[in-house]
């Protein structure tokens, strides 16, 4: 007889488990929502803001069916979820005005969204929906060219001052430097010291500079330029940065899935699905900033200027800690964001939040020079954007720095990880201008869906409807294997949070097929026993036994084609890939394990089975029907 030990149907049971649990959140449908998050790195999102959030909402009358405060990974956001557009676009109008007094100098972004109608339990226990592509949601393409020959530029300016304050340290007399294009030239008087200046360039920047001798009139020169790889390892870091920062300021827009990737060698392609607010999305994307580290002004005129009334010397900058206490800063800057290699969140000796940094030589060198001249003095890093700095840290410096130093006394390390982030991607390491830009509606995304769902129903009554004619209880119950492989499809792309495309849903239709074949050859399996002679119950262990080999064989080949396409393929071609990779686990599990699991619940306990449910059989020209 054909029965499975008990363990097995608890694996099925806990398999349609959890197929129904990760599945059902995609039937909820979204609700309009406002999302708000923090336009400044020193202004939080917290308990204090949703408060202020209700306060505003209930002053304009708005209703609201929920709001929190969500934290994903670094990134805290509070969201408003409401019944419908409309109200949808008075919240935001409202929080707008009451969280923004000063439209020039907003402190929060308040974005529309999208949010789940799922229950909360199921989001307890990550039960969510599947992200929908650009093509099924709706939303905003941009494609974005990055000017590297503006990074290659930045480079060479900060290497003319590199130059001059190496050779000023090393000693060495030359007669000016200039910059004439991509070339730098270093004026000399004696042969002798050009030769001592090159071997001291050479020792420091190696390989980046690529020297050559020449003459301009009775002066000599030595002419520096970046070399190839150099100039492309620049090129290359400013378009890397560039995707970081981007990826920094995306997330507050609210986009759930955004792709962002490298499209040839200088271009930049951005797709935000569900994005509402176009004009906010580019707002976003395209602002600039820049990174600055300055002394405090500890002056008796710059404390003067603090207390307020007095005015702020020459030399030096008044700005504010987030929103609140003012500093005075002098102009001089100490190093920028260009010359920042990385930041990293870490713990000092005595296990306290601190952010570690590293920085270029040259840079190295000249915060040496600085702090060993400012020690017990504080020294604070301004992000500038739009015209506007804002202190994001002010530390004192407790000892001689370099290329190497840690910033401590942070409170958490939580704001030892934002400020190691906004240190890494606080600013384009290069411009970027929009070439091309494309919306899609959502009434377009809507129509995309309901194509693509309605083919794939449609090819799966077509399925059910011939598997049953002409298999009769096999083919019911391969139609069951079918439903179950589907629904465990579709909760394995929900749980993974993958992003379904139009190409997603056309490998959803191809795994339908896929899965079938591999029930067909198992039915046919059963009859060719059958025909040879063998009992119904070894007919049913022979025909799955046998057909098995053959579907792993098929299906291993295919799942192989898979791979390659989602490692060598982009964009669309990965999440088919993705889809139908996934498809065809799922399609062996299915047509395999459950459907064997269900004709041993319907056949197996039956000690003298006469006939089989599997359709007609044709032996010798004859028919015998096979019917339970």
């Amino acid at each position: 007889m054909n029965r499975y030990p008990v363990w097995k149907y608890i694996v099925i049971a806990v398999a349609l488990l959890f197929g129904a649990t990760y599945t059902a959140p995609n039937f909820f449908g979204e609700a309009p929502a406002v999302q708000i998050s923090s336009q400044r790195p020193t202004v939080k999102v917290d308990a204090t803001l949703l408060t202020r959030i209700e306060t505003s909402l209930k002053s304009a009358g708005v209703a609201y069916e929920a709001a929190y405060v969500e934290t994903v990974g670094l990134n805290v956001t509070a969201r408003v979820r409401l019944a419908d557009t409309d109200t949808q676009i008075r919240a935001r109008d409202a929080l707008e005005t009451a969280l923004n007094p000063d439209p020039k100098d907003p402190t929060y972004v308040v974005a529309l969204s999208l949010l789940s109608r799922s229950p909360r339990w199921l989001a307890s226990v990550r039960a969510l929906p599947m992200y929908l592509g650009l093509d099924l949601r709706g939303g905003v393409h941009f494609l974005m060219q990055v000017n590297t020959a503006e990074a290659v530029n930045k480079r060479l300016e900060a290497l003319v001052g590199d130059l001059r304050t190496l050779l000023r340290e090393k000693d060495v007399r030359h007669a000016g430097i200039t910059r004439a294009g991509e070339r730098i030239e270093i004026r000399f008087r004696e042969a002798e010291t050009r030769t001592k200046g090159e071997n001291v360039i050479r020792d420091s920047f190696g390989t980046e500079l690529a020297l050559r001798e020449d003459a301009s009139g009775t002066d000599l020169l030595l002419v520096a330029t970046l070399s190839p790889a150099a100039a492309k390892a620049v090129a290359d870091s400013a378009l890397k940065q560039n995707i970081t920062t981007l990826h920094n300021r995306i997330n507050e827009l609210g986009v759930a899935e955004p792709v962002i990737q490298q499209q040839g060698a200088d271009r930049v392609v951005v797709q935000l699905p569900g994005v509402q607010d176009t004009a906010r999305a580019k707002d976003i994307i395209g602002r600039t900033a820049t990174l600055e580290a300055r002394l405090v002004d500890f002056s008796a005129e710059g404390q003067a200027a603090v207390a307020g009334g007095a005015p702020v010397p020459f030399g030096s900058e008044r700005f504010t800690v987030g929103r609140g206490a003012p500093v005075v800063l002098k102009k001089e800057i100490i190093f920028s964001g260009q010359q920042l290699q990385g930041a990293q969140a870490t713990f000092d000796e005595n296990q306290r939040p601190a952010v570690s940094i590293d920085l270029n030589e040259s840079a190295g060198r000249h915060l040496r020079k600085v702090s060993r001249e400012n020690i017990k003095k504080p020294m604070a890093i301004v992000l500038f954007e739009k015209g506007r700095g804002e202190v994001l840290t002010v530390a004192t410096i407790q000892d001689e720095l370099g290329s190497r130093f840690r910033i401590t006394g942070l409170e958490s390390p939580q704001m030892a990880n934002d400020l190691a982030l906004l240190l890494r991607a606080g600013a384009l390491a290069a411009p970027m201008d929009i070439i091309e830009e494309r919306t899609i509606g959502p009434s377009l995304g809507k129509e995309n869906i309901d194509r693509g769902f309605r083919a794939t129903a449609f090819g799966f009554l077509a399925i059910a409807v011939f598997m049953i004619f002409y298999y009769r209880v096999f083919g019911l119950i391969s139609v069951a294997g079918l439903t179950v492989n589907i629904g465990l499809l579709v909760g394995l792309l929900s749980l993974l949070q993958a992003t379904l495309t139009l190409p997603g849903i056309a490998a959803v239709a191809l795994t339908l097929g896929m899965a079938i074949d591999a029930n067909v050859l198992i039915n046919e399996r059963v009859r060719e026993e059958l025909r040879r002679g063998a009992t119904a119950q070894q007919a049913i262990t022979q025909g799955y036994d046998r057909a098995f080999a053959t579907i792993l064989d098929s299906n291993v080949t295919t799942l192989i084609a898979g791979i390659f396409l989602f490692m060598l393929g982009s964009g669309p071609i990965r999440g088919f890939a993705v889809v139908h990779c996934l498809g065809i686990l799922t399609s062996i599990f299915s047509a395999v394990f459950v459907s064997r699991g269900i004709v041993n619940l319907v056949y197996g306990s039956r000690r003298r089975l006469a006939t089989l449910s599997v359709g007609q059989v044709w032996t010798g020209g004859k028919t015998a029907a096979l019917k339970a």
